[in-house]
Formats: structure tokens, sequence, C-alpha cells
């Protein structure tokens, strides 16, 4: 993967138009923004702190900033990002993305969304983001915001069309297993890995029933691409095996999937403490019949739970945020996303983890400054 130079967040920022009266405006746009993504990424997780920490460190901040009216109330922060359009807000997020990875090649994207549970209030339903995660670089490459989980189906769509996916492979559990998705995907130039569950009954019954044929003959009577990984770790042994299909007649309307060239079955075996755990998933795949290709690809989705929905919830509070006037929780949780790449885009190995990197930002005005790009 390519990397260019990083914008600067002045400069993203600009891009964003101010929903405040003209007229009535003390504090510039750009530079509470930049008050504003400083402040999380040292650890501020609520408005009251961002305004807290803006105002400690104001005479730093004076050294990037102009600031002439000082660190506004946390209600204003609040207002302001309760105000701005989200979706002007995501597109300036792509764009630095965009900026910082020129070219994905071939980059497995996991899309899978995640509720901020205490976003939601009496009369609000919790925001649920919808992102795309570059599982290989661990960034966050865009997201979209739904009402609920079940609109997944038509926000997909909407953050494929954003992306530049040419030459990727795109991972999407069943919820996004539709033949409208997976013909967006192919449009894009990228290829698919696409989870089958209940969502597609008599597809995932077809698989099932040419599964248990499978299994009821010598495999060897029946063509196909096989592909095995064995974990050992602390008392655990997990085995993944993967096994590739290119039998198409046997599946459920199988034309109606754009690019679709073959079908996997993917079983992980835990055994833990002398008891065992059966787990099997079925996909469909734009891929060529290639077990250890499609088998990484399988794993690596499940990255976007480790790697960005927890990192998120353990080191960023978001199951804890509680912003919730207007667009404030999503514009916030784009900041807290786009904060977490600039941790990430850190060329130098630190010791600990985002959570611990964060605490090194707040206590050294260099670093901060550093993976703020501000020097």
């Amino acid at each position: 993967m390519e990397t260019g130079s990083r914008l600067r967040l002045l400069d993203v920022f600009v891009s964003i138009d101010d929903p405040r009266q003209a007229l009535k405006v003390k504090h510039d746009l750009v530079e509470l923004l930049v008050v504003a993504a400083a402040a999380v990424l040292v650890g501020a997780d609520t408005f009251v702190e961002v305004q807290l920490w803006g105002r400690a460190q104001l005479k730093w901040l004076r050294g990037f900033l102009t600031l002439k009216h000082g660190i506004p109330s946390h209600d204003t922060f609040g207002r302001l990002f309760g105000l701005i359009d989200p979706k002007q807000f995501e597109a300036a997020f792509r764009t630095w993305v965009q900026g910082v990875l020129p070219a994905l090649g071939a980059e497995i994207v996991a899309i899978d969304g995640k509720t901020s549970r205490r976003s939601g209030g009496v009369d609000a339903t919790a925001l649920h983001l919808v992102s795309a995660f570059a599982a290989g670089a661990g960034l966050v490459l865009g997201q979209r915001a739904t009402k609920e989980k079940s609109n997944e189906i038509t926000a997909i769509p909407e953050l494929l069309s954003t992306l530049a996916l040419e030459g990727c492979i795109v991972t999407i559990d069943a919820m996004g297993t539709q033949t409208a998705i997976a013909a967006a995907i192919r449009d894009r130039g990228a290829d698919y890995v696409l989870a089958v569950k209940d969502n597609q009954p008599r597809l995932a019954e077809s698989i099932e029933d040419f599964w248990r044929s499978f299994r009821a003959h010598p495999a060897e009577h029946t063509p196909h691409a096989f592909a095995q990984t064995v974990e050992k770790d602390h008392g655990r042994i997990e085995t993944r095996r993967c096994y590739v299909f290119d039998q198409l007649d046997c599946l459920d309307n199988p034309s109606q999937w754009k690019g679709l060239r073959c079908f996997a079955v993917v079983e992980s075996e835990r055994t833990i403490g002398g008891k065992t755990r059966l787990e099997r998933r079925f996909y469909l795949t734009s891929l060529t019949p290639d077990a250890k290709r499609i088998a990484h690809a399988v794993r690596s989705h499940w990255s976007v739970e480790n790697s960005l929905h927890w990192i998120m919830d353990v080191a960023f509070n978001d199951d804890r945020m509680r912003a919730r006037t207007q667009n404030a929780a999503h514009n916030l949780a784009v900041i807290k996303q786009m904060t977490l790449n600039l941790i990430r885009l850190d060329p130098i190995k630190r010791q600990g983890g985002i959570k611990a990197r964060r605490f090194i930002a707040a206590t050294s005005d260099q670093y901060r400054a550093h993976l703020l790009g501000l020097q």
C-alpha cells in the first residue's frame, strides 16, 4: 500500500461550510474543529472535556492557531457539532484519508456497522455508523450513518460510491449480502466476499445441501480448493479450514450475483480446556477459487471488530458517548475515527496501544503536534 503526504487538518476542515449566522460568529469554525480534534486525540471524550482541555492548553494552541476569542464553552462546541452537515464532515474525512492513501492496491476493505449505544435519547435513535476499514493498514476509509442497523442495506451502497476501491477485496457480513451491493462492488472495480446466513434463506439452504452431499462422499470425488491454518495460544487450539467450490449451478439463482465465481465453506474448530466448539460459515465471492486467499479475506474481515469497534469502545469510550444534539454524535464519532487514523499513521512504532499513545500525546507537546501535522 502506498502512502502519501498528509494534508493538514487546517486544510481539510476548510471545505466544511459554517452553519452559523455570520454576524454572530466569534470563533472560527476551522480553528474550533482543530481544537476538538486535538482534545479528542489526547483523551477528551465529551464537549465538556474538549472545553477544559482547550482552555488549559490555550497558550500551546496559539502557537498554531489565532483563537482571538479564546476557547468557547462546551455548549458552543455541542451546538456547532450538532449543526455541521455530517455529509460534508464525512467528505472532508475521506479527502484527508485519500491524501494519505492515494492507492489502496489489493487491500481488504471490511464494511461493518457499530451502534453508539448511549447516543440515543428519549426522542432520538442511537447513532449507527457503517464504516469502511482497511484491514491491512488499520485505517478507517469512510463512514455513513444510519438510524437503525437494518438500514445498512441502503447505507452500504452510498458508502461504496464514495470510495476508490479498484483492485480491493470488499468483505461484508450477512446484513450486506444483497445482489445490489454485490453489483455495486463489482462496478467499483473491486471483488467481494459476502457472508451468507438466514437473511438469504434459499441461498443458504442450497449451500447447506451441497455441503452435506460433499461430506457424505470422499472429498476427492468433488473438485474443490482447500486451505487450513492451526493456531495455538495459551491453551487454546484453533483450526480453520476453508473449502472453496465453483459448482455454481448447485446454488439458488446464482446468475443474480454479479461476477460470482465461487462459494466457500469456512469451519472454525476451537478447543479450550478439553472442550471443542465448531462453527461453520458460508460465503459468496467474485474471487477465483483460491482457498488461501479467500480464507485470508474472511479472517481479515473480523479484524474490524478488534481493531476498530473494540478500540472505539475501550480507548475512545464510544459506547458511553452522550452527544445527542442533532448531528453532534455523528460528527464527534468521525473526529474520533480521524484521531484513531492519526495515531496509526505515526511511522514511529511506540510501545503501548492506542490508549497509551493518547496518553503520550497528552503529556508531550512535541508528539501531539507531530500527530496533528501542526509542526
